[in-house]
């Protein structure tokens, strides 16, 4: 299987911007790049799993900390 392209990183945003946060309702936790300016969560996607946060690092070519 061919490993996906890396996309660059959204405009605006650093590899310090990315957070995970959790519904206070659901538990329901999601990741992406937040913004302090509007303090939205941008680009955010579900997470079910710790390889789902993985893949969000290795997609924009970060190295999780």
């Amino acid at each position: 299987m061919a490993k996906a392209k890396t996309l660059p990183l959204p405009e605006g945003f650093t590899a310090a911007d990315i957070r995970l946060e959790s519904s206070v309702c659901t538990g329901e936790r999601t990741i992406g790049f937040y913004s302090k300016a509007d303090r939205k969560l941008h680009f955010a996607e579900l997470v079910t799993s710790e390889a789902d946060i993985r893949e969000f690092y290795e997609k924009y070519g970060i190295e999780k900390p």
